[in-house]
């Protein structure tokens, strides 16, 4: 059933791309009723226009191991999406339907379906589903607690799709000395984290890396009372950017264990600062968060996630025609560290005190930006573990674009964060039509 309905949806999607195709100056030239079909359109001023894509995508593991699947993608994905503007509003949507082949399943996924309304001058406000994004950080997320998807990402999905959806109330404030943002979340929008379905994982219990089975299901808090609450307040000076955070709501990954021995998220509460400004011929960027555990003032609970602090500094520059490169260094420092060492059950799979991140990314584009080649690289000193990301996109027409890429992890331990993806190293391709 669920086949026939993402069939069904699908050829919709076909459909649109067919009536939305741009049509020759033969056909479009003619008399008579043709006119009249204009004229009719030609009064309806406002009607929504739409547009978006199919997709087929399919990817496979490159490395023999211990996995749940041989394959990590293999889907038929449709999209829409359209705005209504009205006198006073705008109604955004995008809506998906995916076939996943891989985990045998069918879904329907609306990243977008929100109201924005301008209250007099100087306040915007927007309700619904929507994407949000904040900070400075390149595929490093540090006052950005908004949901993310990180199977997805893994996966070789486009990375539009590290960004997940999440049901919130934006209200935007500007004034000539001050901006503000303020995101309210009704209710708990976790990460999708990685949970065993489609890629193996360190098992703490068994001390190695292996198949969860079944997935990993973690307790979420829910309800009114689990919401969320996000505080941007920000300033241009001249060329340079300044921000401070502060957010209340959870750990977005189940790090904490609950006293029935199931994975959950741990209340937090964060602060942070972010600036960005021109340096020489590229850009700089630096960013600072704290992560206040809530539940763990004295960092000797092992069931809960002590306090983090964080940081990056970067810089992107052009370093010649149609070749730029980007750096960042990230660090975390785990607080009241001695105290979680004495009461961890066991030490040998703690992380170290002080982590360490490289990242780097080289993006060059060729024949008119028709074909672009990247690489994205995290490295960490700390861990000694890695994750790299070559990626080449070919825009074959206006219509057409063909990717492929890879996602190549290792570690030489199996505990690390990119160390026990190492028998998920994978390849992948994409065929898009846009419409």
């Amino acid at each position: 059933m669920k086949r026939l309905l993402a069939a069904g949806l699908i050829a919709g999607v076909l459909g649109i791309t067919a009536l939305a195709a741009p049509v020759s100056a033969e056909e479009s030239s003619g008399n008579g009723w043709e006119d009249a079909w204009d004229d009719d359109w030609a009064d309806e001023p406002d009607r929504p226009v739409w547009s978006g894509f199919v997709e087929l995508a399919g990817g496979t593991q490159v490395v023999a191991g211990e996995t749940p699947r041989d394959a990590t993608l293999g889907e038929l994905r449709g999209q829409a999406e359209t705005e209504w503007l009205g006198e006073g509003y705008t109604l955004s949507f995008k809506g998906e339907v995916l076939h996943d082949e891989v985990l045998n399943d069918t879904d329907l996924e609306v990243r977008e379906l929100a109201l924005q309304v301008p209250v007099g001058t100087a306040l915007d406000l927007k309700a619904g589903r929507q994407v949000l994004t904040w900070g400075t950080g390149d595929l490093l997320f540090l006052n950005d607690l908004f949901p993310k998807d990180f199977e997805s990402f893994f996966a070789g999905r486009d990375d539009e799709y590290l960004k997940a959806p999440s049901n919130a109330i934006r209200i935007s404030a500007y004034h000539d000395w001050l901006n503000a943002e303020v995101v309210w979340t009704p209710e708990f929008e976790p990460d999708r984290y990685l949970d065993g379905e489609r890629f193996s994982l360190f098992d703490p219990a068994a001390g190695a890396i292996g198949v969860v089975d079944p997935p990993l299901d973690a307790a979420t808090p829910d309800g009114l009372s689990s919401g969320e609450l996000a505080l941007r307040l920000f300033k241009r000076v001249r060329a340079t950017e300044y921000a401070l955070y502060a957010y209340r709501g959870y750990f977005k990954q189940p790090s904490a264990v609950n006293r029935q021995g199931r994975p959950t998220f741990a209340p937090m509460t964060a602060f942070g600062m972010s600036v960005r400004a021109p340096l020489g011929s590229g850009l700089v960027n630096g960013e600072f968060a704290w992560y206040e555990s809530r539940d763990d003032g004295n960092g000797d609970d092992p069931r809960v996630p002590n306090s983090q602090a964080r940081w990056l500094i970067g810089y992107e520059r052009e370093l010649i025609t149609n070749l730029t490169g980007a750096v960042q260094y990230y660090g975390e420092r785990i607080a009241d560290y001695d105290a979680l060492r004495s009461s961890a059950p066991n030490r040998e799979t703690l992380p170290d005190k002080w982590r360490s991140l490289l990242t780097a990314r080289l993006s060059y584009r060729a024949m008119r930006d028709t074909l672009t080649l990247g690489l994205f690289a995290f490295v960490s000193p700390s861990d000694e573990d890695y994750h790299l990301r070559p990626t080449v996109s070919y825009r074959v027409s206006d219509t057409w674009r063909l990717s492929a890429g890879a996602n190549l992890f290792g570690g030489r331990k199996s505990h690390t964060f990119f160390g026990q993806l190492e028998d998920n190293s994978n390849v992948y391709v994409r065929l898009r039509r846009y419409y």
